[in-house]
């Protein structure tokens, strides 16, 4: 093989290996009635011990209010939306309960706010995985999404 060929085919190679991976990760939107959720994904986890988080975001295209009443997951035996606070430069966590989704709007769930938290996991969460999990709307029913599991570090799919 000439070096300019050997040089078409890793510059080719090269360019396949980038376009796959700025491909948004957990680009699908899932629609149940007035509901539309999109940019899914959670982080890897670090065993099974810790709890791990999951994110996404929730929008409400109909006329009605709308409300995420609870959550199963595939990989835990108790999923919750939890939110983050700041009191006197304390962070602290815990249950959110419902979340509301206004009619026309949305709500993100995400790092450093609201989040799903997976809690008492049954396997670790690892990196290129996918698991389940299904969101329990008040009007819209139970609605499933596949998750995609990114690294331990990351801040979301690539856009």
């Amino acid at each position: 093989m000439s070096i300019f060929k050997f040089l078409s085919v890793v510059a080719a190679l090269t360019f396949l290996l980038t376009v796959v991976s700025m491909s948004p990760v957990g680009a699908e939107t899932v629609r149940e009635g007035d509901v539309a959720i999109d940019v899914v994904w959670a982080r890897a986890s670090i065993g099974t011990s810790r709890p791990a988080a999951a994110y996404l975001t929730i929008r409400n295209e109909g006329s009605e209010p709308e409300v995420l009443a609870s959550i199963k997951a595939s990989v835990s035996e108790l999923a919750e939306v939890h939110k983050m606070t700041m009191t006197d430069g304390i962070a602290r966590m815990g249950p959110a309960g419902a979340v509301k989704i206004p009619a026309g709007s949305e709500v993100v769930l995400n790092p450093g706010g609201l989040h799903v938290m997976l809690m008492k996991l049954k396997q670790p969460l690892k990196e290129g995985q996918k698991f389940t999990m299904t969101l329990i709307f008040e009007n819209a029913g139970p609605v499933d999404v596949s998750v995609p599991v990114l690294g331990i570090g990351a801040r979301g799919p690539a856009k």
